[in-house]
């Protein structure tokens, strides 16, 4: 057995096991390894149902008895119900919005239900608790009866000079004397393979040996020893067992400690690495005249804020340069962000490209959506209406240029072939689009600029793509905006090789949103105020998590409001005397660009859409907006909803209603009420519900464990110190072939997500 085996050579699955597993992303025996436990439970320290008091957190162990689901009695909404017995008495088990756990475990299963003890005295009941089925191998396995010789941890545990956390190998993790589990270790599931399952597979491939040797023992530390004394963090033998098999807590904290450092570590040396090599490419010196850039900034119908001035001038230094730009603009909803790309756009379009006294430098600007793409052509319309520069779109469902020659005021469609023979030409200096931008049609003559706006995972080989698109091998700057918040932690470990900078003021004159967290049974409330806001002739969003309703005879459907039913209810119940129309990612895009543009004009009053709306919907004149199931989004998803009404002067409202009435849920909206901006949100949100549930964490290539170590800036920082030490040293990794060997098979990995 080997690392790079497949599960297959050495384990008998089943289809759906193998399915399940792929949706964890296991494939191999050193995928099993990696994936790392949730939580850790002690054996043995289940409490009696008989003793269990209102308000513990309980491990129970016992048989399932009554399992059935129901609807409750007041909000109607699916329960799955049942009752847990052992040898002194019996509990009921309640989970709510889950009818599937009624189906998904038969009566009679023996399980282990870890949960909160709810209810009240004389009726109490484990609420939502985790199941994990019990059987007489777990026994076998975990118990410290079991021999030496029977474990195949013990060898490892007895071999002198293993490695370890300095001064301590004897009595810790693999290297103490009795190398049974203390603890046992509880992994994230999906349908078809259980925590016990992995624990078992896991435990075998520890145990395995190969010519007498464990099979951890053959696992290279691509970490040098030199940086893991520094910080005294355990080996990769000794964390690969301690993590898995902990005789205690702190066992398990120094392992996924050294796996979060690493993780951060070797994001940080790939993003040095790029930047390094950054340094040695050509770009386009971007050099317009000051007084240009000061008449154009003139033009816009606000005021610069001070922020916008900075960036500005930031973006500007470094387009001068001749070095390759790659620049993180961050700022909330309505910081203006939009206005400093066009600025960096303008200053790109009038400067000429080398040794020619004709011509322009070309700028693309790349949107995740079509409604965006067109809202940012709007936008760049009228800010270069004084100027005369010709402005292209190019989507998946049309051409445009800007201005008509007919109607100089007006943009007009064009063919695609007509679009992409001016652009290869440079007749075209500014191009907006979608990913249309890098397909291979597209060629551009000296493409100097390329804005990306919220698209997190638009790396290097992209760039690449659209730098090919030149006329010469120079590659253009890169401007990446967002107005996702971003934890400081997150932004200097995924954003590594970017400099950032801050929009943190808001226009003048623009009003704080006013935020309230409405229960379900005071939406009359929040009704009214919007009666008051529709009266004077404002605009209103519903938000709900579903398109549908639900069906109910699918168990896993998700039980929340729906798009088509909350419209109809509002119309007939509550906004009888309003035009309502509903929005959702099912609809065409031309279906969706006709609805947004109804909405814009004010032919609709309220839209009930799903998150849909999140990115790319500007109507200054909607100042509400109303979510339904507002546990079901991240915080920093709400903050984006929330911005579709800070478009305007007007006092908007932000009415958040969970169905949910739990004390965490509460608390984590109610930072949503009290944090000032998009960058303190995404602090609270990091700390109270933890990185796992920041927004798409997928698309920033960082694993659970590597999230968990953004609660800690001390050790992202010293991540990023030793990556910034070897690279200035040795930016090929010569000296460091396992280094080398550890990042290219996480840059495999990543390419096949």
């Amino acid at each position: 057995m080997e690392l790079a085996d497949l599960l297959t050579q050495h384990f008998r699955l089943s289809e759906p096991h193998r399915q399940a597993l792929h949706k964890l992303g296991i494939h191999s025996i050193g995928d099993l390894v990696h994936h790392f436990p949730s939580r850790y439970e002690a054996p043995g320290n289940e409490s009696a149902i008989a003793g269990l008091t209102l308000g513990m957190d309980a491990a129970v162990t016992g048989v399932l008895e009554k399992l059935e689901t129901k609807k409750s009695w007041k909000r109607r909404i699916p329960v799955s119900e049942g009752y847990l017995r052992d040898s002194s008495g019996h509990i009921k088990l309640m989970w709510f919005n889950q009818p599937y756990i009624a189906k998904m475990y038969m009566d009679g299963t023996t399980v282990r239900a870890t949960g909160k003890v709810s209810g009240s005295a004389g009726k109490l009941y484990l609420a939502n608790p985790q199941l994990e089925k019990v059987s007489a191998t777990e026994d076998e396995l975990f118990t410290e009866q079991q021999h030496p010789e029977e474990n195949g941890l013990a060898s490892l545990a007895r071999r002198p000079g293993s490695p370890g956390l300095a001064g301590d190998e004897e009595n810790r993790g693999p290297f103490r004397k009795d190398a049974a589990a203390k603890l046992f270790a509880v992994y994230p599931e999906s349908r078809g393979v259980t925590s016990l399952w992995l624990r078992h597979a896991i435990q075998k491939i520890l145990s395995h040996s190969v010519q007498g040797l464990p099979l951890v023992e053959q696992v290279q530390d691509p970490i040098p020893p030199e940086i893991l004394k520094r910080y005294n963090l355990p080996t990769l033998k000794a964390a690969l067992v301690w993590i898995h098999t902990p005789e205690k807590q702190k066992d398990a904290d120094a392992a996924r400690k050294r796996f979060a450092f690493e993780e951060v570590f070797l994001i940080q040396l790939e993003r040095r690495q790029e930047r390094m090599r950054a340094l040695h490419e050509q770009s386009f010196a971007v050099d317009a005249p000051p007084q240009a850039i000061a008449e154009f900034m003139q033009t816009f119908p606000f005021a610069a804020t001070g922020a916008q001035q900075r960036a500005v001038e930031h973006i500007l230094t470094d387009m001068r340069s001749g070095q390759p730009m790659s620049r993180l603009l961050e700022g909330d909803v309505g910081s203006g962000k939009t206005a400093v790309a066009a600025t960096a756009a303008y200053a790109a379009v009038r400067t000429r490209p080398t040794n020619q006294n004709f011509g322009t430098l070309q700028v693309a600007y790349m949107a995740p959506t079509e409604i965006l793409a067109k809202q940012h052509f709007e936008s760049f319309i009228k800010y270069f209406v004084p100027f005369p520069i010709n402005i292209g779109l190019i989507t998946g469902s049309g051409c445009f240029k800007f201005p008509s020659k007919a109607r100089r005021g007006e943009a007009t469609t064009i063919s695609r072939t007509q679009l992409l023979k001016w652009v290869a030409g440079g007749e075209i200096p500014i191009l907006i689009g979608t990913h249309a931008l890098i397909e291979k049609a597209v060629q551009f003559k000296h493409l100097s600029l390329v804005v990306i706006d919220e698209q997190h995972r638009f790396g290097t080989n992209q760039r690449k793509k659209l730098a090919r698109k030149n006329g010469d091998a120079r590659i253009p700057h890169l401007l990446s905006m967002t107005a996702t918040p971003i934890p400081r932690t997150l932004a200097l470990t995924a954003y590594g090789d970017l400099d950032l900078t801050l929009l943190d003021e808001m226009p003048a004159g623009r009003k704080p949103i006013i935020t309230e967290i409405v229960k379900p049974t005071e939406r009359s409330r929040a009704y009214a105020k919007m009666h008051e806001q529709l009266a004077e002739g404002r605009q209103a969003y519903v938000i709900c998590p579903r398109i549908d309703e639900p069906d109910p005879e699918k168990a896993f459907a998700l039980q929340a409001k729906s798009v088509t039913a909350e419209a109809k209810r509002l119309k007939k119940e509550v906004f009888q005397q309003y035009e309502l129309a509903i929005l959702h990612s099912k609809m065409t895009p031309k279906e969706k660009d006709e609805v947004m543009a109804r909405f814009a004009r004010h032919e609709i009053d309220i839209l009930v859409a799903t998150s849909v709306v999140e990115v790319g919907v500007n109507v200054p004149n909607a100042t509400m907006i109303f979510i339904e199931g507002a546990e079901r989004f991240g915080l920093a998803q709400l903050h984006q909803l929330r911005g579709r009404v800070v478009r305007s002067n007007h006092q908007a409202y932000c009415f958040v209603c969970p169905e949910s009435r739990g004390e965490h849920t509460l608390a984590r909206l109610k930072a949503l009420v009290t944090a000032k901006n998009g960058f303190e949100l995404a602090e609270q949100d990091l700390m109270q519900r933890g990185p796992g549930e920041l927004s798409g964490r997928k698309q920033w290539g960082i694993s659970d464990i590597g999230m968990e170590a953004l609660k800690n800036i001390k050790l992202v920082e010293a991540a990023r110190t030793e990556a910034l030490n070897i690279i200035e040293t040795d930016a090929e990794l010569g000296h460091y072939p396992l280094l080398k060997e550890a990042l290219a098979l996480r840059a495999k990995a990543l390419h096949f997500e």
